[in-house]
């Protein structure tokens, strides 16, 4: 299959994607394809090498081997900024909010990639500085609104709740105007209260932004009640792949979570 059928098809198409740190194999021949509007989760147990997928997917690793394409373009040797302005956002694992900031500031950084004016214009402070800095300001707030903080704007992001704070973060990678998001982890350290609003905000932002969503998840909750196909990892390499029916009931994962005995009792 040549790349652009596989661009055709697919908004990420990702092939025998590798990862070596020293002599360890982090990742191995990793293949996954995800379409416009596809919410998909990725599971596995501790060190099976999730995060470095995101992390090879958003260039901050450089993988060893394989190959990453997003909307019909190779990501080979991209920077992280360019991977975001490409539409691919992220959030990770421990929320990484400009603590001293309010709510409204830690949404505006993430509008900057796009804000239209020079350094130049930015020393000077001149119109088109100001103008632009006043629609940045006034979409962060739209956003705010949509994602039902807007009430918290003017609040700093280290006095919120852990809920809310990964609230904020998930507006600040819809401001990078994602096609792909990817979700490390969201509902880590959240209460039930909180994972079931979560839930549904996945939900709401798939569907008002026309999203395509992967996350990584340990909360089976989530993955099971929001996600219509999983990809499940072990030791580096993909076991198991189907509907949350199908992940459920696999052998392989049983026994990758609870050990050979529970996947011989399944």
């Amino acid at each position: 299959m040549t790349e652009n059928t596989l661009a055709n098809n697919n908004i990420l198409q990702i092939q025998a994607l590798t990862k070596f740190f020293g002599g360890l194999c982090a990742v191995k021949s990793f293949d996954l394809a995800l379409k416009s509007s596809d919410l998909v989760g990725l599971i596995g147990p501790n060190g099976a090498g999730k995060t470095t997928v995101f992390n090879m997917v958003t260039g901050l690793y450089k993988p060893t081997g394989g190959k990453i394409v997003f909307e019909g373009e190779d990501l080979a040797g991209s920077e992280p900024f360019e991977i975001t302005r490409m539409g691919i956002g992220r959030t990770f694992q421990n929320i990484r909010l400009f603590s001293e900031l309010s709510v409204l500031d830690n949404v505006r950084i993430a509008y900057h990639a796009h804000a239209g004016y020079s350094l130049v214009d930015s020393m000077v402070r001149n119109r088109q500085f100001t103008i632009a800095e006043d629609q940045l300001t006034e979409q962060a707030q739209d956003l705010l609104s949509i994602m039902r903080l807007e009430h918290l704007q003017n609040e700093l992001a280290k006095n919120l709740p852990y809920g809310e704070q990964r609230r904020v973060e998930i507006a600040r990678a819809l401001a990078c105007n994602p096609h792909l998001l990817l979700l490390d982890e969201p509902a880590a350290g959240m209460n039930p209260r909180e994972i079931m609003n979560l839930m549904e905000m996945i939900h709401f932002i798939r569907d008002r932004f026309n999203l395509t969503i992967l996350l990584i998840e340990h909360q089976m909750r989530v993955v099971m009640g929001i996600c219509e196909r999983i990809t499940v990892m072990d030791f580096g390499e993909v076991i198991a792949r189907g509907t949350p029916k199908e992940i459920q009931d696999n052998p392989k994962v049983i026994e990758a979570y609870l050990g050979k005995g529970a996947a011989n009792a399944a």
